[in-house]
């Protein structure tokens, strides 16, 4: 029998970006792999003014209303004009603020956008970024024990987009490509502050990336190597050889997403959280 997927339509109402919501919204929708949410997001929705246009929205195209609207009036009028028109709604942060207020024993400010403020986190993460794309794929290896964490692997292992992950997390971190025959910096092995890290894969899926991946024109370059199944193996064998020699943590990427990965590197690094 032929699977079907049916759809149905998601409503994100949020007073900030909405990304709380989204993240929210997507990890429920996965549970259910055999319906498709398709996502109407509405970010800084902060007065009466804004919200209207969005209750119409919702009514001409019912679905599921997820929201998170720290205006108590506002959240009223969303939950009085969810009932009118039959669709389901949850606020999704109330519940989370009600168990935060009973064990603080204090009451919400109910400040929009708080978890945006640009205070010393907050540079601490821009100058994090900063500090990532300058050491991107290992260049300015002389500062490596500036960093928090040194991601090392070969190619298309997820480097760079979990260095910039960890980076949005205030991480400083540098990573460095392992390449057979070419010697790492020696900057790093005189580095005493930051976790050195390992990623590796399997060797179908470093096959599979690097196929898929769009290889430009560079003169020269050898495709066939590159994506060669014997010669992958022979790279993530070095690599994990490497990496026992001085004894730095590895972590297999086959079937982790980045973020799994960067909680995995975090881990490692309980001071990191």
């Amino acid at each position: 029998m032929e699977n079907r997927t049916n759809f149905f339509h998601l409503h994100l109402i949020s007073d900030s970006t909405g990304e709380t919501l989204i993240s929210a919204g997507r990890a429920a929708s996965a549970q259910f792999q055999s319906s498709q949410p398709i996502e109407h997001v509405y970010p800084l929705v902060r007065n009466r003014r804004q919200l209207l246009p969005v209750l119409q929205a919702i009514d001409e195209e019912p679905g599921i209303v997820l929201y998170t609207i720290v205006d108590r009036e506002l959240a009223d009028l969303i939950d009085e004009r969810c009932r009118e028109m039959g669709v389901p709604c949850v606020n999704v942060l109330e519940p989370v603020m009600n168990v935060f207020q009973t064990h603080l024993g204090a009451r919400s400010s109910r400040r929009v956008g708080a978890q945006h403020v640009m205070n010393a986190d907050y540079f601490a993460r821009i100058e994090a970024l900063n500090f990532t794309m300058d050491h991107d794929d290992g260049q300015m290896p002389d500062d490596y024990n500036d960093a928090d964490v040194v991601i090392i692997g070969i190619s298309r292992t997820s480097k760079t987009p979990t260095s910039i992950y960890l980076a949005n997390r205030g991480i400083k971190t540098a990573n460095i490509p392992i390449v057979s025959g070419v010697p790492l910096p020696e900057g790093l092995f005189a580095t005493t502050k930051p976790l050195i890290v390992g990623l590796v894969a399997t060797t179908d899926r470093i096959s599979q990336v690097r196929e898929n991946r769009i290889l430009g024109t560079v003169t020269g370059f050898d495709t066939g190597h590159y994506t060669d199944r014997a010669a992958i193996a022979e790279e993530l064998k070095y690599a994990r050889s490497l990496c026992a020699r001085h004894n730095w943590p590895i972590i297999d990427v086959t079937r982790r997403s980045i973020e799994e990965t960067a909680a995995a590197i975090v881990a490692l690094r309980p001071k990191l959280r």
